[in-house]
């Protein structure tokens, strides 16, 4: 395995993907939207961020963040966030299927996958390429047609605040949203 190390710089931005252990399709369940917004609260009162961007699909989410100048644990909220979702909705979620005898001695869930992806914003359009793709994965997915059908996502913030067209993403741009980096 490689020697993976995550970037970490003080009050940088930073683009995550959190995914559901085997892509199990329950974050949109309404219990589990409830814990994940508890548990996204209780870690912004103890440990502050600011949330840029943000959308929730059925198996994975995406977000951007700010991180106060002093700080670059992001690693810390993402176990608490995982955690919190796992003690509220774990009972119903759990599936024996996925347990494995590492994750039994570890007592790690079967909801989550072990870890995330994260990418630090390098600059402005680095920043607005990854909000976009954030935005547009449900279309991307084939969830809704145009972007302002999911109701999950801080697209509508976006619309509400000026910085979008409640029609973004709705001309020709297949194409546009592959894969970010």
């Amino acid at each position: 395995m490689p020697n993976y190390r995550r970037a970490t710089v003080s009050g940088a931005t930073y683009f995550f993907t959190v995914t559901t252990h085997h892509h199990q399709k329950f974050l949109l369940d309404s219990d589990v939207r409830a814990a994940l917004r508890a548990a996204i609260g209780r870690v912004r009162e103890i440990m502050p961020f600011t949330i840029d961007a943000w959308v929730l699909l059925p198996d994975h989410m995406h977000c951007i963040w700010t991180l106060p100048v002093d700080d670059d644990d992001y690693s810390t909220r993402w176990r608490i966030i995982k955690t919190v979702v796992t003690q509220r909705c774990g009972e119903r979620l759990t599936n024996d299927r996925f347990q494995t005898s590492r994750r039994k001695v570890k007592h790690q869930s079967t909801l989550w996958q072990h870890r995330f992806w994260e990418h630090m914003i390098r600059d402005e359009r680095d920043f607005n390429n990854h909000v976009d793709y954030l935005h547009f994965n449900p279309v991307k997915h084939g969830y809704v047609q145009q972007t302002k059908e999911w109701p999950y996502s801080s697209f509508h913030r976006y619309v509400s605040t000026g910085m979008l067209t409640e029609d973004w993403g709705c001309s020709d741009i297949e194409g546009k949203f592959g894969e970010v980096a």
